[in-house]
């Protein structure tokens, strides 16, 4: 398996990409960059091109509604042209409250968004004098719709290969299932070893049935927060806080993806609770009630045989890259955690 790690959006990222060549000479193969409503990612993805030598770099993830497809493409290509071809295009949906709320844009149709998106995408790597007509998108613009001149155009740069890798941030069944069809990786979050097969097995083998040979094999990316030691297992708390704030607050009822999925993993019962008490502002006593089971299994903190079986867990339910947070307290111990992972999944 590859290792990758998650760099974190609300920092400085000057300081934090200072650390990576670090953590490049201990083995991580690919950093992946966020974008929320923080730095822009771009910014941050070019320091990093500069700064390193072998690392491959992802957007993690850009959203699809706030830049044109054409606009993620020219991004895309003239990334993995500083970077000398080490670039992975990031690609979600976000969520309403990031899409409606911060950018002033309708959440709409995320499915059919993000094929098209791909597809456009795709169309601008190959060169081609770009024409679609799409649900969402159509290239050029028809008269009707704008002044009439507008004319098919191609990129003038020559991206480094001819198609760059897409990996699609996605957990609800039918954006899993396009997923597997038309995209080289597949990100999802709260990634549960043992309940993965059930919650996604159908809609991964639905989109795989219709997946391009070219395409290769899905890239799978759990993402894991990484201690290894008897001492960590406090550590577990540390990530309350973040599944309070997006299975409770992440969408109102009836439009909170991550909800659904505490609810697919079983955890019905306390994912309508958390919602209820976070939306009320109640966020400690929804803290409180996130499921153990659910922060122990989608991590690796614990033992070093506890993180090796559970390194292996996440082999056999089909991870093939493991994006990992280290939880060190310091530089050279998050490069140890670094180093020990990297030897685990060999």
């Amino acid at each position: 398996m590859r290792i990758g790690m998650a760099l974190n959006y609300s920092g400085g990222f000057k300081e934090t990409v200072a650390e990576l060549a670090d953590y490049e000479k201990a083995g991580l193969d690919i950093v992946f960059v966020a974008e929320a409503y923080s730095f822009d990612a771009v910014s941050q993805m070019g320091y990093i091109a500069a700064r390193t030598e072998r690392l491959e770099i992802a957007s993690g993830i850009l959203p699809i509604y706030s830049r044109t497809p054409t606009l993620l493409a020219m991004t895309a290509a003239g990334m993995d042209y500083v970077s000398d071809g080490r670039f992975t295009l990031g690609l979600g949906a976000s969520g309403p409250q990031v899409i409606e709320g911060f950018h002033g844009v309708p959440y709409t149709a995320p499915l059919g968004r993000t094929r098209e998106v791909i597809e456009i995408c795709r169309k601008v790597w190959e060169r081609e004098r770009v024409t679609y007509e799409g649900k969402h998108y159509t290239l050029p613009l028809p008269a009707d719709k704008g002044t009439g001149l507008g004319k098919p155009l191609k990129l003038i740069n020559h991206p480094v290969p001819s198609r760059i890798p897409i990996v699609v941030a996605a957990i609800g069944p039918k954006n899993v299932e396009l997923t597997a069809e038309i995209a080289e990786g597949w990100e999802p979050i709260f990634y549960m070893p043992e309940k993965a097969a059930d919650v996604w097995g159908p809609s991964l083998a639905a989109g795989k049935a219709k997946r391009d040979a070219s395409l290769g094999e899905l890239d799978v990316i759990a993402q894991a927060a990484l201690y290894i030691g008897e001492e960590g297992a406090g550590l577990l708390e540390l990530g309350r806080s973040m599944a309070a704030l997006y299975i409770g607050g992440m969408g109102a009822k009836g439009k909170n993806f991550y909800n659904e999925l505490a609810c697919r993993y079983g955890y019905e019962k306390e994912a309508e609770q958390i919602q209820e008490l976070y939306l009320a502002g109640s966020k400690k006593e929804a803290e409180a009630l996130v499921p153990q089971e659910l922060l122990e299994k989608m991590s690796l903190i614990g033992s070093e045989g506890f993180v090796r079986d559970r390194v292996q867990a996440m082999r056999e339910s089909g991870v093939t890259t493991l994006n990992v947070t280290p939880l060190g307290r310091t530089h050279e111990e998050r490069i140890k955690l670094l180093e020990k992972v990297k030897e685990l999944a060999a």
